[in-house]
């Protein structure tokens, strides 16, 4: 690469918080070339003349079409970051997506596995070039974002419960949620058309059956609601 060139990519953390589970995953994928060739990355493509990419979100789909190999419910743009020392190649740029996968996401190629997002996003793993930076960044994007809308609501099973959705805000909030005020907005997006009532219920292993309800996303955002989930203050 000569020096009047700038290496550009698109990344992409895609999340997933499987059933019963109370922690997010990011997907990661073994990188099959140098630099870093063998060392788990957050999938990417990169973008030039040369590729068929249009725009960056064309590219953000190519790379989970080719790479992480998923679609994806929900696809954000989080931001791009740059230097000269990210990439052992030279001055580069990357545009940062967050994606969030159904809740029963499996991967079948051996180049691609979950991994534990806090282990991602603290450095616990590390991974090439500013990977783990990307990821806390779009840890931190999802966890303002839930604090006023129903993004974490892409995360869940086509059909969940209240307590399901708890787990689900307090997974991308990381800390706790008052159960009342969610139920308030799960009612208020039943009311708007957002969240559908089933009429079926789950049974289990221990306690009252619970009411199974359906996500019914309008549009392509999330529903954005006028005051915050958490109390003054948190």
């Amino acid at each position: 690469m000569s020096t009047a060139e700038v290496l550009a990519s698109v990344d992409i953390v895609a999340l997933r918080l499987p059933p019963g589970s109370e922690h997010l995953q990011v997907l990661l994928h073994r990188r099959e070339r140098e630099p870093h060739q063998g060392q788990w990355a957050l999938p990417g493509v990169i973008i030039n003349g040369r590729t068929p990419d249009t725009s960056l979100q064309s590219a953000a789909h190519r790379a989970l079409s080719e790479k992480a190999r998923v679609q994806p419910h929900y696809l954000e743009q989080v931001g791009t970051e740059g230097n000269a020392f990210r990439d052992p190649r030279g001055w580069s740029l990357s545009t940062c997506y967050l994606a969030l996968l159904p809740a029963r996401q499996e991967v079948k190629d051996e180049q691609l596995a979950f991994f534990d997002l806090a282990d991602v996003a603290d450095s616990r793993v590390l991974l090439p070039f500013d990977h783990n930076l990307l990821a806390r960044r779009a840890c931190e994007r999802l966890a303002a974002k839930s604090v006023y809308s129903s993004l974490p609501l892409y995360l869940l099973d086509t059909r969940f419960t209240v307590l399901d959705a708890l787990g689900a805000m307090q997974a991308c909030l990381g800390q706790p949620v008052n159960a009342t005020s969610l139920r308030k907005r799960l009612e208020r997006l039943r009311v708007l058309g957002w969240v559908r009532d089933t009429g079926e219920k789950n049974q289990p292993p221990m306690g009252r059956p619970q009411q199974l309800y359906q996500y019914m996303a309008q549009g392509q955002g999330p529903f954005m609601f006028d005051r915050s989930l958490l109390p003054e203050g948190s």
